[in-house]
């Protein structure tokens, strides 16, 4: 069973999730400490083993096994809902394959939370996860992703980042989707020192700049407005992919997005990479 924990304050804790890990045989987390303190705050005792994306695969046999034998397993993440940015997609599926059933409490999810606190339009919306941490890849995943939009996706984006990362992320936004698109930044959510900044994302990295993030934090972006119409700049395109992409693959991406012959575009992207 996926069971849903909070993301902060510990009172957001579902009965129904509370019943479930106490009838636990076994709580698969991914940090001991930290779901021992929740079981504490919430009265309850049970047999906790670590489960991370170090050791998931050396994991997953075992689980099955229990499983198979009728013992009642509940998976947890350290706060919100498994398997979301976390650990446990591998398990799920070979539960599945197995034909075991696997079932699943709602609960916390800080990427939904931070969506309806944005004031930005809540559907659709593209929940990212974490953006690459180095520069390279994340401008890389950016710019395709700006191709992406150029070619008609319109949508709120969501992402997680960590605190020392975040003005470095907001500074590669504003200049890749432009300082204007209007943006949030939702930090430590349910917990004492809650924080939603709204504004555009040359405001919010000039905040950032000035006053250094803290805490768990989850990025809103506004979708692209009707007037975002200028035309792509595809050599800036094709360098920043050419750093993580094969001349080819870039190639293809950019003229995919700009409507543009293949040929031509691979040949002015052999071009700059030379």
């Amino acid at each position: 069973m996926l069971v849903s924990t909070p993301i902060g304050n510990l009172g957001d804790l579902p009965p129904r999730a509370r019943d479930a890990l106490a009838a636990a045989d076994l709580i698969l987390c991914e940090d001991t400490r930290r779901t021992a303190r929740l079981l504490g705050a919430s009265g309850v005792r049970g047999t906790l083993q670590a489960f991370h994306e170090h050791n998931e695969d050396a994991r997953i046999e075992p689980v099955l096994g229990r499983l198979q034998r009728g013992d009642r397993v509940v998976l947890v993440s350290d706060a919100g809902t498994p398997l979301v940015s976390d650990p446990g997609f591998r398990l799920v599926r070979a539960a599945i394959a197995a034909g075991l059933p696997v079932s699943g409490i709602p609960g916390a999810h800080a990427a939904t939370l931070a969506l309806v606190l944005s004031g930005l339009p809540p559907l659709p919306y593209l929940a990212g996860g974490f953006l690459p941490p180095r520069p390279a890849a994340r401008r890389a995943a950016l710019t395709k992703l700006r191709a992406i939009e150029r070619a008609g996706l319109s949508a709120t984006l969501v992402w997680y980042e960590a605190p020392h990362r975040l003005l470095d992320t907001l500074t590669d936004l504003a200049e890749l989707l432009g300082p204007e698109r209007p943006a949030a930044v939702a930090r430590e959510l349910t917990k004492r020192f809650e924080e939603v900044r709204r504004g555009s994302l040359g405001a919010l990295a000039a905040h950032f700049a000035a006053v250094p993030a803290r805490g768990e934090i989850t990025l809103v972006v506004g979708p692209p407005g009707d007037k975002e119409t200028e035309p792509p700049d595809i050599d800036e395109q094709l360098r920043t992919l050419l750093e993580t992409h094969t001349v080819r693959d870039a190639a293809a991406i950019v003229a995919g997005a700009a409507g543009l012959p293949r040929k031509t575009v691979y040949a002015r992207a052999l071009q700059l990479s030379r």
